[in-house]
């Protein structure tokens, strides 16, 4: 076979139906003599991304690693072919290697504090000034990302607290910056935030107490936000099993009920907002839809939220669309899932590296 011939509508183009060719897992623009078509009618749309998820991790810590290419499996099944990794207690290396699998960007393991994260699955550090050393043990480790944990419980105090300083921070994001990798930071609470931001990271997850003054600082910075709503909404079923921090309780209770305003004010402050599941644990593998149709909820438009787990996500993580010479990870639809949200349900066809799946 010397090549696959597409003809549908393109996004994030649109307009009239128009031809792709597939040749050596690449998208040509040109015709391909030769080229067997597959795809005649429709919606072309880049492959899908899920900016937040953890192969390798299930609800009661890592996973082997069979089960492991299954989830990965799953995703791809639902049209996500690009997945960041936020954090996994598996190395997963082996799922890269699987061409059946969707692309996995690693980002190590998360980096935390000892009894200030889920036991067993971070790297835990006694000293917090050991942290620019061990954020330079996760840049190898990883593909280009490291994932610090921001704020989690603090059982002294009974509620979410910071887990770094600015100070150290700082030269922890520099060290990352120096070696060519970003930082992310998992942050339910408002303390954390602006150390954080006014260190240099680059990005948030989660992100529930934003204010509007950091709302504003991320969106002068760039800095991209991954709400996880899907996951957001299990904080009240959190908050019911801490009766023994009240403060906290209320706390997430708080954050989940103010929640829609909060993403809502990041999306209108034009902070760059990506879809992510946070898959793994607690929430289940290939769900990028439902994350998709919640931005849609809090005020992105179809076509925002579309982005947000397709073009602009591909684009924010180094990976072009269907252009000239980008990777042939094409996702297609019978519907325009601009139109209806509900279309990405029901994927056509999935080509990833240029291979037909069904």
């Amino acid at each position: 076979m010397s090549g696959l011939h597409l003809r549908g509508v393109v996004l994030p183009d649109g307009g009239d139906p128009r031809d792709l060719w597939v040749v050596n897992g690449r998208v040509r623009t040109r015709p391909v003599p030769g080229a067997t078509t597959v795809v005649t009618g429709g919606y072309l749309v880049p492959g899908l991304v899920d900016a937040h998820c953890h192969v390798g991790l299930g609800p009661k810590g890592a996973v082997d690693l069979p089960e492991a290419f299954e989830q990965a499996l799953v995703n791809r099944r639902a049209g996500t072919l690009l997945i960041r990794d936020c954090g996994s207690p598996l190395d997963t290396r082996p799922v890269q290697e699987r061409l059946d699998l969707p692309r996995l960007i690693r980002a190590g393991r998360h980096i935390a504090r000892p009894k200030r994260y889920i036991k067993y699955l971070g790297v835990e550090i006694e000293d917090p000034a050991d942290l620019p050393a061990a954020v330079a043990e996760q840049v190898a480790e990883g593909d280009g990302w490291v994932k610090l944990v921001g704020d989690w419980i603090d059982r002294d105090t009974g509620d979410l607290a910071p887990l770094w300083t600015e100070d150290v921070l700082t030269e922890a994001i520099k060290v990352a910056h120096e070696n060519k990798a970003r930082v992310t930071a998992h942050v339910f609470g408002e303390d954390a935030l602006p150390a954080l931001l006014n260190a240099g990271i680059d990005g948030i997850e989660h992100g529930t107490g934003l204010t509007d003054d950091t709302i504003a600082q991320m969106a002068r910075n760039g800095t991209a936000l991954v709400p996880t709503l899907i996951n957001i909404e299990n904080f009240p079923s959190i908050a019911a099993g801490a009766d023994k921090y009240p403060a906290y309780q209320g706390h997430m209770r708080h954050l989940h009920a103010r929640n829609t305003d909060t993403i809502a004010k990041a999306v209108e402050a034009g902070v760059p907002v990506f879809a992510g599941t946070d898959a793994g644990g607690g929430i289940a593998h290939g769900r990028i839809v439902d994350e998709v149709q919640a931005l849609h909820r809090v005020g992105m438009t179809p076509t925002q939220a579309l982005g947000a787990a397709s073009w602009a996500a591909r684009e924010w993580l180094g990976f072009p669309s269907l252009t000239e010479g980008a990777a042939a990870d094409i996702v297609v639809y019978d519907d325009d899932p601009r139109e209806n949200l509900e279309a990405l349900r029901h994927p056509r066809l999935v080509i990833l590296r240029g291979r037909v799946h069904s």
